[in-house]
């Protein structure tokens, strides 16, 4: 019976490990890739590669023109910490109040709030861009960043009102009896016990603005203020030879910040999600 039980044990984890090598196939070819030469990339679908060339990372950290790699990389990292730190602040307030807090038409702005997570990005694209042109904001990282800071991402605050909804009440009567006001709960009693949402939120609004380029291609122009996406896309040209193999290189490159902060929150990030999605 045991022999059976393991047998069965091995074979789950075999196709556990298949599935596995399949989804990361891509991301491996694309490892893969930015050591070949641009000949070979394309050629052959084996992941060894037959001649290695370690230039591709040297031309690709070179950038495009007079603008290094580097520029895109730290370009990018202004607007997603600017990006994070808003979603933090504000979705976690308006969390705060749809979760704790007594108002008129709560329910309503409740309803309303959820009603914007139905409504597609490109309704209010046209809107916004013509608003922002107006403010003086087109090619500046201001339209990406300062919308975060005004609680527009209602996913986030659904989330993190789930969480909040989990804790007890009495902490906050507890801490009315101290003497805390509302502001002084939020800070001192919500805030510590929902880090696992904050988290939850931290990873994906990382993610989500470093992976964009839609946003960033609308508003930004100027080349020395690319972000990570619009820099690869300077290695692509239509017109003449495009350089394969030092996008790869930088495409790797670019995916180790999202490694690296996943790696770092996936405790608290599973445990946001779970406990958002199982207290109600």
């Amino acid at each position: 019976m045991d022999h059976v039980q393991g047998k069965s044990v091995w074979f789950k984890h075999a196709i556990i490990i298949g599935m596995a090598f399949v989804m990361l196939y891509p991301v491996l070819w694309m490892v893969a890739s930015s050591f070949k030469p641009a000949h070979q990339i394309f050629s052959e679908i084996g992941l060894w590669p037959k001649q290695w060339v370690w230039d591709n990372y040297a031309r690709g950290w070179a950038g495009v023109g007079d603008n290094p790699f580097s520029r895109f990389l730290g370009n990018s990292l202004i607007v997603a910490l600017g990006a994070v730190l808003g979603n933090v602040v504000t979705c976690s307030m308006a969390a705060y109040a749809f979760a704790r807090l007594r108002f008129r038409f709560k329910a309503v702005g409740f309803g309303l709030m959820l009603l914007t997570i139905m409504l597609p990005h490109h309704v209010t694209l046209i809107p916004q861009y013509i608003l922002f042109n107006q403010l003086g904001w087109v090619n500046t990282y201001l339209p990406l960043i300062v919308p975060k800071w005004l609680a527009t991402d209602a996913f986030f605050i659904f989330l993190t009102v789930q969480f909040i909804r989990g804790l007890p009440r009495e902490l906050d009567e507890a801490a009315t009896i101290d003497g805390c006001g509302p502001v002084q709960i939020f800070w001192r009693v919500i805030v510590p016990l929902a880090v696992p949402a904050l988290i939850t939120t931290t990873i994906f609004t990382f993610l989500w603005t470093w992976d964009d380029f839609f946003s960033q291609l609308i508003y930004l122009s100027e080349t020395s203020m690319f972000t990570v996406p619009l820099g690869l896309r300077l290695f692509l040209d239509s017109s003449s030879q495009s350089d394969w193999g030092p996008m790869f290189a930088m495409s790797v490159l670019s995916l180790a910040p999202c490694f690296l902060i996943f790696i770092v929150c996936q405790k608290y990030f599973v445990e946001g999600i779970a406990t958002s999605g199982i207290k109600g």
